[in-house]
């Protein structure tokens, strides 16, 4: 056995074990590093707003990003149900976000809200008619302000989503991601620390008041 160990010693197989390594080390590196390249910055193909109230007191606009590249059917999903243009959906109810509320907001975690049905968090329903696919997992919860879909399990999504106030990397590969905050942050931090419990149960009624889709030709503007 020692003479068997020895024979791994030698210059040759010291040389073809290091070119191994080296192999093996792209190997599981480079598509990591392709994966991460997506998710430095995701091209924003539209931008949707949400104007929300406190209480019935006005408090700001989130406007949100989405990935229509990356994520397609989730992004049209979104902005579909901003704008309210597709009517009446499978359980009879419009399939558009104004007046529905943030049902679930946690300090330190996210504030989540979408629910067109039934506005409590059991409502499920979207733009495709009841749930659809997870289509991937490349943009990461990787920093306070991303926009990802909730769900109940694998290929669960509806119209429900969520927007985190925190990095949150515990729900890569388990939440689609589909969006960014790209103004007003401050709006989402005024929801949290105003109507935030550790259950999640609001302690004020957050209302989106008004959403809508924000065209190309005003981006500047709005910026």
């Amino acid at each position: 056995m020692p003479r068997d160990l020895s024979v791994l010693a030698q210059p040759r197989w010291l040389i073809l074990i290091f070119l191994a390594a080296i192999l093996f080390f792209y190997a599981f590196s480079f598509p990591l590093r392709v994966e991460e390249k997506v998710e430095e910055d995701p091209e924003i193909t539209h931008r949707v707003f949400l104007d929300v109230d406190m209480d019935n007191q006005r408090l700001g606009r989130i406007m949100i990003g989405l990935f229509g590249k990356i994520v397609p059917k989730t992004a049209e999903n979104f902005r579909a149900l901003c704008t309210g243009e597709k009517g009446k959906g499978a359980k009879g109810k419009h399939l558009h976000y104004k007046k529905t509320p943030f049902h679930r907001i946690i300090p330190g975690f996210m504030i989540q809200g979408g629910d067109i049905v039934s506005g409590d968090g059991k409502g499920i329903d979207s733009i495709y008619g009841g749930t659809f696919a997870d289509e991937n997992f490349k943009i990461k919860h990787s920093h306070a302000g991303v926009v990802a879909m909730v769900n109940s399990g694998p290929d669960s999504n509806g119209s429900q989503f969520f927007i985190t106030t925190v990095k949150a990397s515990w729900l890569d590969g388990e939440h689609v991601v589909f969006g960014k905050v790209i103004q007003g942050m401050d709006t989402v931090y005024a929801i949290e620390g105003g109507a935030g419990t550790y259950n999640g149960k609001p302690r004020k009624k957050v209302i989106i008041a008004d959403c809508g889709e924000i065209p190309r030709s005003r981006w500047d503007e709005e910026t």
